[in-house]
């Protein structure tokens, strides 16, 4: 009888110590999404947009609407045997989300969204900095999330290896991908302090550069291989990278050329 009450004791510590971590999760999440919003609105009236208000309203509309569904689709991809025909397993599945799914979902809503409106300009550019903030404050909320968030890393002897509670002392992912986007952060600026970048260069290598990672990264999570030993976001990341062919084909397009006046000179 004193076993199972100290079995339930655990049990319910557990599950007080699983919800904390999932409110610190939700936490950060909500604060990653005002900060990034409120970054987003100075850098338009710091730098201007060369987008109108209606215009730049929809477009922000069809990203949210996109990423919301790619976020999900492809989370609930990441372990297709959970799937099946039951609501509850539809529910639980679909309740997963992950970034890559967000923003290729972003993406794809955002260009829907500019033909339906018959928007031609490069909208993306002012979006890489307070994304890449809101990214930075929602992984650390996921690394406080433990392991009821899913994205921890496989076992490691490494010595920066973590213990998320069990134990077991894992790759810590989260501060690899804190630490790779604070790195894009800089690279991109210092980049276009002496390239200057064409309209929508921006955000295409800050597509391409976190896809790249992410698709390395997820060769130390536990996830399920869906297809040719990849998982469902390396299959994902694969094809983003395939979209954004011309930054390997022709790299040099992606900079200002420089004006050559009509005595020769630049």
């Amino acid at each position: 009888m004193q076993v199972n009450v100290v079995s339930d004791d655990h049990s319910d510590r557990w599950l007080i110590f699983a919800r904390m971590h999932q409110l610190f999760h939700m936490l950060f999440e909500v604060v990653a999404f005002a900060l990034g919003y409120t970054y987003f609105q100075r850098l338009r009236l710091q730098h201007g947009d060369h987008i109108a208000e209606p215009r730049r309203v929809w477009i922000i509309i069809g990203a949210a609407a996109g990423a919301l569904i790619g976020s999900r689709v492809l989370g609930a991809l990441e372990n297709p045997a959970a799937l099946s025909w039951s609501w509850k397993a539809l529910f639980i599945a679909f309740n997963n989300r992950t970034i890559v799914g967000g923003l290729l979902g972003g993406l794809i809503g955002v260009e829907i969204t500019k033909r339906i409106i018959g928007e031609r300009k490069r909208s993306g550019d002012l979006f890489v900095s307070p994304l890449l903030l809101g990214m930075i404050i929602g992984r650390i909320g996921c690394m406080l999330g433990g392991l009821e968030d899913n994205t921890f890393g496989t076992a490691t002897d490494l010595p920066w290896g973590i213990d998320l509670g069990d134990g077991v002392r894992r790759h810590p992912t989260n501060l690899y991908e804190i630490t790779w986007l604070g790195g894009m952060w800089l690279m991109l600026r210092a980049i276009e302090r002496r390239w200057p970048l064409i309209e929508g260069a921006r955000f295409q290598l800050f597509m391409v550069l976190y896809l790249f990672f992410r698709f390395l990264v997820e060769s130390i999570k536990p996830d399920p291989a869906v297809l040719f030993g990849l998982s469902a976001i390396q299959i994902a990341c694969l094809l983003g990278l395939m979209y954004y062919y011309r930054i390997w084909t022709s790299p040099t397009s992606l900079f200002q050329q420089p004006r050559i006046n009509t005595d020769g000179q630049t």
